[in-house]
């Protein structure tokens, strides 16, 4: 069996790193390895694919405890440390809602993946046709269609913000259009009639994306932080925002603007927009050496 590589290693993280640790390095290297940046540089393609599949594993929870636990065979063991279907949907991140469905509709009940089904039920090849499209028998005698390779499709991080539609042309040369939603995470996968799409986030030069949370830098006048007053902040959904930026502010301090983040896909609550604040010195200087802001009335 091929050897899974190490995933800490292609993130340049230690085994103990936290969550932050691993979305910090992930943000970071994909920064200077993302195919927009390195248009033809196969080597830099191959880089951010490594990246990124580590950093789908790392950052959930449950992969990297089976990644962890398992090394190797995470991807292949059932849940039991038993014979179960390879769990290979977890990297295509389909719904947890379809894949309970799935496995209740082949007899599996809320069990784990490594128990049999009952006697009647659906084979395990079956339940992997189900979920991944492979070939398998439909009543008129053919074979359903599938995905038989995976494609690229790049958004501007204010169309995953919005959500968006593409048209593609597939393998056989069929051109659909397909949906993306608001919220969309970089690395999803989505299923398509004979391929996989893989949705790919491109960097944003004005706002940095932290999970479903948006950073952006504001710059405030040294008057204005030091008295307090009112900023205008830009926005992924269109119009600026006014935000209040207490009297005796620190360049560099972080204010939220809750719910302006980014859409939850899952139809959850929105993160936060954070502001960062570059405190702009008042310049020019006039002739006597002295700003606008020494001339302004107390």
């Amino acid at each position: 069996m091929p050897q899974t590589k190490d995933f800490y290693e292609s993130l340049g993280v230690d085994r103990n790193a936290s969550q932050k640790d691993i979305q910090s390095a992930f943000r970071r290297l994909a920064r200077k390895y993302h195919p927009d940046v390195n248009p033809g540089d196969k080597s830099a393609e191959q880089r951010f694919k490594e990246i990124s599949e580590a950093h789908d594993v790392l950052s959930d929870p449950e992969k990297r405890k089976r990644y962890d636990l398992l090394g190797a065979q995470w991807d292949g063991a059932g849940a039991g440390g038993g014979p179960g279907p390879q769990a290979r949907y977890q990297t295509v991140e389909f719904d947890p809602e379809e894949l309970r469905n799935v496995f209740k509709n082949f007899g599996f009940g809320g069990g784990t993946a490594s128990q049999a089904p009952p006697e009647g039920g659906g084979s395990f090849s079956d339940l992997f046709g189900s979920v991944f499209g492979r070939n398998r028998a439909r009543p008129d005698g053919g074979t359903a269609e599938v995905p038989s390779m995976e494609q690229e499709l790049t958004v501007s991080l204010r169309e995953a913000y919005l959500g968006t539609h593409r048209r593609i042309e597939l393998p056989d040369g069929r051109k659909i259009e397909v949906a993306v939603k608001p919220g969309v995470l970089d690395g999803t996968v989505l299923r398509l009639p004979g391929a996989l799409a893989r949705v790919r986030v491109a960097p944003d030069r004005e706002f940095e994306r932290d999970g479903k949370n948006l950073r952006v830098v504001v710059q405030v006048p040294l008057r204005t932080a030091l008295l307090g007053g009112e900023v205008q902040v830009p926005t992924l959904k269109g119009p600026k925002v006014s935000l209040t930026v207490p009297a005796e502010t620190q360049n560099g301090a972080r204010l939220r603007l809750r719910g302006l983040g980014m859409p939850d896909a899952k139809g959850g609550d929105p993160g936060d927009l954070l502001a960062e604040v570059r405190v702009r010195l008042p310049l020019p200087l006039d002739e006597q050496g002295h700003t606008w802001a020494d001339q302004a009335p107390a």
